[in-house]
């Protein structure tokens, strides 16, 4: 579980996140959503660490992120795994290799081992005949599953993906939401997705929040997100008339 609690960052003198509350459970795939320059990106980039916030906390299971020292910051960081938006494969290395190199970097697990965890997941994300083969050597979806791959390699308790739709077709994009959708259910991983995607919002939006100009302005699920009134929402949500004409469907139910 990761809990927020009236979280404030500037840049340059300008308050970007605003006073932020809001509690990601474990087994949930949470998503942060909201227009270029809401504040989702720094939110996320926040909880990583990345950023220091000016004031208010970020808790791990019950563990100030801030109050800890560098050791148990360094430990807690190895129980995160990150799914990057460009999905940032090493291009010198083959997809057995990217997908290992956490456990050779943050482990001491034996070659062996390795081989071994590296296939587990390489199974798990459904990687046929893709082992030694180079990143550009792929699709596009088979980059991202290489890249979920690499995240979960660790067994992570916290999952953060950044944009993990972009620059994929419909269809695959379906496909990755649900396969981080999978994951974060059997491993019981506390999930956390960055997304401008609707299709991903309505699809696996087991919690949401909005941001809006650097505050939380409507927190739900899919279902809700779908019933709401919130102008903010109705706005950014439904921007096509496809969209528009499935809320009136599920408003009039």
């Amino acid at each position: 579980m990761i809990e927020v609690k009236n979280l404030k960052k500037s840049f340059d003198g300008k308050e970007v996140l605003k006073g932020i509350s809001t509690t990601y459970e474990p087994g949930k795939t949470n998503l942060i959503i909201g227009q270029s320059g809401s504040g989702k990106t720094v939110m996320l980039k926040t909880l990583l660490g990345v950023h220091e916030p000016d004031s208010g906390q970020i808790l791990f299971d019950g563990k100030d992120f801030a109050a800890l020292d560098p050791n148990e910051k360094r430990n807690l960081r190895t129980e995160m795994g990150m799914v990057f938006q460009g999905s940032a494969l090493f291009d010198s290395m083959n997809v057995e290799e990217n997908i290992g190199f956490p456990l050779k970097m943050f482990t001491n697990k034996t070659n062996a081992e390795i081989k071994d965890r590296v296939q587990e997941v390489i199974d798990r994300v459904k990687l046929i005949d893709a082992n030694k083969k180079m990143p550009s050597e792929i699709s596009g979806g088979m980059q991202k599953r290489v890249a979920i791959a690499r995240a979960i390699v660790n067994n992570p308790k916290y999952l953060f993906c950044d944009e993990p739709n972009s620059g994929l077709d419909p269809k695959t994009s379906i496909v990755i939401d649900e396969l981080i959708q999978e994951i974060t259910h059997e491993y019981n991983i506390t999930t956390v997705i960055n997304t401008h995607d609707m299709n991903s919002v309505l699809q696996i939006g087991e919690h949401i929040v909005f941001l809006k100009d650097g505050e939380l302005v409507w927190e739900g699920n899919s279902i809700e997100i779908m019933q709401t009134d919130n102008e903010d929402i109705v706005d950014f949500v439904y921007s096509s008339e496809l969209l528009k004409e499935i809320r009136k469907f599920h408003t009039n139910k």
